[in-house]
């Protein structure tokens, strides 16, 4: 029983990292272009306890700040309980452009966050990855403004469901009434 347990573990940790491994960084990222002011429009997201949650979602405001060593600061604003709430999360290089890591306070562990796509001026397609008792997994898509082509979006539902996101899982905001309360 041991042999088919540890088996059965290893086939589960290589299939998730093939998984993971698909996911690729945009080409020649350039994190000067990223900077800025982004929306996030669109989220998959494969937590089982998502999906009571996706109602009362919002579109939420982020600026990217590049660091001279390559890092990078993301405020970001969210409505949470009727009230707009700022985070700032530090993005650390890799070695790899376009792939960071932050420490996420909320659940004690470093996640990976990869660029997959951006034309820097409309949109950008991020996902997010992180592991502890079960793989979980977040494609975000993000705009320079709160409304983008449809041609854009349709492009990220189908990333999403290609990456084994249900479309259930695939939601896109309304927009966040005052959030942030005063321009940044």
């Amino acid at each position: 029983m041991m042999k088919v347990t540890l088996v059965s573990i290893t086939l589960t940790v290589v299939f998730l990292m093939e998984v993971h491994a698909d996911v690729q960084p945009q080409k020649n990222f350039d994190l000067k272009r990223f900077a800025g002011r982004w929306y996030r429009v669109g989220l998959a997201y494969n937590s089982p306890s998502f999906t009571r949650h996706r109602n009362k979602l919002k579109i939420c405001t982020g600026v990217v700040e590049p660091k001279e060593n390559g890092d990078a600061l993301m405020t970001v604003w969210q409505m949470k309980s009727s009230v707009c709430q700022k985070k700032v999360y530090k993005y650390e290089k890799t070695s790899v452009p376009g792939v960071f890591t932050y420490f996420s306070t909320r659940h004690g562990l470093v996640k990976d966050i990869t660029v997959v796509e951006t034309n820097y001026s409309e949109f950008a397609v991020i996902y997010k990855h992180r592991k502890f008792n079960r793989k979980f997994s977040q494609v975000s898509l993000y705009g320079r403004s709160q409304k983008l082509r449809p041609e854009v979006i349709e492009k990220f539902k189908k990333y999403a469901m290609q990456h084994g996101f249900p479309e259930e899982s695939i939601i896109i905001p309304p927009p966040a009434d005052n959030c942030p309360l005063t321009r940044h």
